[in-house]
């Protein structure tokens, strides 16, 4: 279990009262907030159209983005308009993003009551818990050192490996190119499927080394990195890779433990 408080990573000062005198206290709705945070003006403009009509606009769509404050900007009406019909691109980025905190602290309760209703050996550890054991064992902070704590039997023999694992695209999300070309033709925006034999995130051996796909180029010299991104080997000739799994969403790679041992 961990805790998310969303109002002391926006603010670190906040304490007592100021907990119940948020960002929007003192306003009808989240409207009339954005509003009076722009100064009643325009966000792309600054009032040059005249238009003195406003409008609340999502950065990004409610249905990704949702309706916090930090999603939304005020517009006059002429550059919303104008910015729906493709004419002006806007050059403002949402804020700071809490819904993945959000989330945990909606679900972390459901989960844990759903595991309970499905297997025996279910129980709750804290963070302070797993670093305590963590600091009386001596180890350094990481993911895999901390899930071995929360397992609670520092008694148990480490296998010197790790897995990494990463979840990747299935498709391009733009499947086409956004200019015309002649004759009003688009343009798709990805690469063959197989390009000399080889998909993008297969997972290769090269050089004695479990690598994976992340960039393919008809001459037949890929772009290959570890699990996590990290670009290894920007022109690999397709003819020293040995093709060991077909590219998937979830690429696992394993590794030596730090400090591990053979057992």
């Amino acid at each position: 279990m961990a805790s998310f408080d969303i109002q002391k990573i926006k603010n670190p000062e906040i304490e007592g009262e100021q907990y119940q005198q948020g960002e929007q206290s003192g306003f009808w709705n989240v409207r009339e907030y954005v509003l009076f945070r722009d100064g009643h003006k325009c966000r792309h403009c600054f009032g040059k159209t005249r238009n003195k009509v406003l409008t609340v606009h999502h950065i990004e769509s409610r249905q990704t983005g949702g309706d916090a404050p930090n999603n939304l900007i005020t517009l006059c009406v002429t550059c919303h308009d104008a910015h729906h019909k493709g004419e002006i691109e806007l050059k403002v980025k949402r804020g700071q993003s809490f819904r993945d905190a959000a989330f945990m602290g909606i679900m972390r309760w459901s989960l844990y009551e759903r595991l309970k209703a499905q297997y025996a050996d279910v129980s709750l550890t804290y963070g302070y818990m797993t670093k305590a054991a963590r600091i009386k064992a001596g180890l350094p902070k990481g993911h895999a050192n901390d899930a071995f704590c929360i397992l609670g039997n520092m008694d148990a023999r480490r296998s010197e490996l790790l897995y990494v694992q990463r979840f990747v695209r299935k498709n391009n999300r733009s499947l086409h190119k956004a200019n015309l070309l002649k004759g009003g033709r688009r343009k798709a925006n990805k690469a063959p499927r197989l390009v000399l034999g080889f998909r993008l995130f297969d997972k290769v051996k090269f050089e004695n080394q479990e690598r994976f796909i992340f960039g393919r180029r008809a001459s037949g010299y890929f772009l290959l990195g570890r699990v996590d991104g990290t670009k290894v080997h920007a022109s690999a000739n397709h003819k020293k890779l040995l093709l060991l799994e077909a590219g998937r969403t979830l690429l696992t790679q394993s590794e030596k433990r730090p400090g591990g041992k053979q057992l």
